[in-house]
Order: structure tokens, then sequence, then C-alpha cells
């Protein structure tokens, strides 16, 4: 499970409707890939469509999907969002990380 924060759900239906997606019918993305100055960064982005392969979640009225390669990384991740003086942005929180970057874009198990 993912869970999302309340800054952060203030902040993901607001750049849906920005960008055309539905908060109440379309997804949140979030995933993992190979990079970063860790070995693995973080994605996010909008989608309206799952696969045979994506696991579906709902937290705080956000509908999340994750491929499950990624799900392994980020089970127990807290979506939150930042809008303090060290910039703005998505923040994962993750209790699997054992080493994080600086700017917290990447991280490594």
């Amino acid at each position: 499970m993912i869970q999302v924060s309340e800054t952060a759900k203030k902040r993901v239906i607001s750049m849906m409707e920005e960008d055309g997606f539905d908060s109440n019918k379309d997804y949140v993305r979030v995933g993992v890939k190979s990079g970063g100055c860790s070995g693995l960064s973080y994605e996010l982005k909008f989608d309206n469509q799952t696969t045979e392969t994506d696991k579906v979640f709902e937290d705080n009225n956000v509908r999340i999907i994750v491929d499950k390669k990624s799900f392994l990384y980020l089970v127990g991740t807290v979506l939150e969002y930042s809008g303090g003086l060290n910039g703005k942005g998505f923040v994962f929180n993750n209790p699997n990380a054992q080493r994080t970057c600086g700017c917290g874009e990447s991280f490594s198990l």
C-alpha cells in the first residue's frame, strides 16, 4: 500500500485538473526505474489506464497504480508534498530505502 498525505493529495488533484485528468476516475502512476545517483529513482505521472501487471490502490481519495516490480520497492511508502525553502515537489518517504541522495529523488536498498 502507498499512502498519500493531505498536502500531497491537494497538490495531486490540482495538477491532475491542470493536465486534463479527472481525479475521481484517473490515476497517479508511481514507479521505480534504474538511474539516479543512488541507483534507483522514483517516477510519478498521471494515467487513465491500467494494465494487468498493475496494482491499484486508493488512499485519501487518490487513486494510485503501481506496476508489480515497482511495488516491491515501494511497499509502505508515503507520498508527501513539500513547498518549503529547500524546493517544491513530491517527496517519497520510503521505509525500504537504505540510502537516498541529497535531493531525495533516488535511493538504494
